[in-house]
């Protein structure tokens, strides 16, 4: 190749190498050799000042948040509602369907209470709380004794906890439940395993038995508990049977029987001890509007042959004016109002009025 040969690294450039004599004698000339230096070392600086400032404001805004999100405010004094055991909503307890912030839960827990003078069943200043969630918040009630009597209320309100303290499966955090004079939470093991044979108690489907048949179902609790000879027994559980329409289904199994008959079949095996209360817990779920038209006047049938306390759940209308003499509402763990029936569907509280109309305007929404 010769020397006036152009190379491709030359070809079409008239600029001569960074590291040319020309370049180099170029930035010589200048004058401001020291001028440069500093400007260079100017921006290195500014460079590196932004970049620690940069990282600083970081680390802050991180800081920050982190605290924002561990840190909790502290409850302020004389805001969120305090019960009377001296626990703070919110912070020691919650409500299942109250919000922390609401300092008045029960302001429509404003209706009179019916002071009853003959109670089988006295609830008194009852609380119970599962963890954090405090279901039942200084419950008070009176059932009268020989009269049909009906809890309703929302779901999840309380009502299945209550029917569990009064037959002592749970006790309370505070407060007493009285059965016919006795305190369930004082009773021994004994005396409780006595108390309980007072009671007759209908599930919701039934729970018969499924490996054994109706008449055995219904036998169950004379040979549990009694020393009566399998004559007597068989006398008393063909009348039950008959009573609820069942005296041609001794030797049908549970599974042969449909969701009426074994809540009737349940209905026969509560009241074989003759029992001084019997309990229903949501007799109605589960049946067409004609069957529970004919299992509410059974209950009523047999109440004014028998007699005692009947305590019905449930949230059925229909049924509690059927059959209900006594009805208390139950809400947010206490009770709002109770009373007659008549003067419970005739009253002026707004959540009241709204429950027992099924009305949608009024306190109780869907959350």
């Amino acid at each position: 190749m010769s020397e006036t040969e152009e190379t491709p690294e030359t070809q079409g450039s008239e600029e001569a190498p960074i590291n040319s004599p020309e370049v180099e004698a170029a930035v010589e000339n200048t004058g401001e050799p020291e001028l440069a230096g500093e400007m260079e070392a100017s921006d290195e600086a500014a460079a590196a000042d932004n970049s620690i400032g940069e990282g600083e404001q970081q680390l802050e805004d991180e800081e920050s948040v982190q605290a924002e999100v561990t840190s909790e405010p502290e409850p302020v004094e004389g805001k969120g509602f305090v019960a009377s055991d001296g626990a703070v909503l919110g912070r020691d307890f919650v409500i299942p369907g109250v919000g922390p912030g609401d300092n008045d839960p029960y302001k429509w827990h404003t209706g009179p209470k019916q002071e009853t003078s003959n109670n089988a069943i006295e609830i008194v200043d009852v609380v119970k709380q599962f963890g954090r969630t405090r279901i039942l918040n200084g419950l008070n009630l009176g059932l009268p004794d020989d009269q049909i009597s009906m809890v309703l209320g929302p779901s999840g309100t309380g009502k299945s906890v209550l029917i569990k303290h009064i037959v002592g499966l749970l006790y309370p955090d505070h407060g007493d439940v009285i059965v016919k004079g006795d305190s369930v939470p004082s009773l021994s093991d004994d005396d409780l395993f006595e108390m309980r044979k007072k009671f007759g108690l209908l599930f919701q489907d039934g729970a018969l038995f499924g490996s054994m048949n109706i008449y055995d179902n219904v036998a169950f609790p004379l040979r549990q508990h009694t020393d009566k000879g399998e004559e007597e027994i068989e006398h008393i559980c063909t009348r039950r049977l008959r009573e609820v329409g069942l005296g041609e289904a001794h030797f049908k199994m549970p599974n042969e029987l449909s969701g009426g008959m074994r809540k009737r079949a349940g209905f026969a095996r509560a009241l074989v001890l003759d029992p001084e209360i019997v309990m229903f817990d949501e007799p109605d779920s589960g049946l067409d509007p004609v069957r529970t038209a004919l299992l509410c006047e059974l209950i009523k049938e047999v109440h004014a042959e028998n007699g005692g306390c009947y305590m019905v759940i449930s949230h059925d209308l229909g049924t509690a004016r059927r059959i209900a003499d006594f009805i208390a509402v139950l809400w947010k763990g206490r009770i709002v109002e109770s009373g007659p029936k008549e003067e419970l569907f005739e009253s002026d509280n707004e959540f009241v009025h709204q429950f027992l109309q099924a009305d949608v305007v009024g306190p109780l929404a869907m959350d």
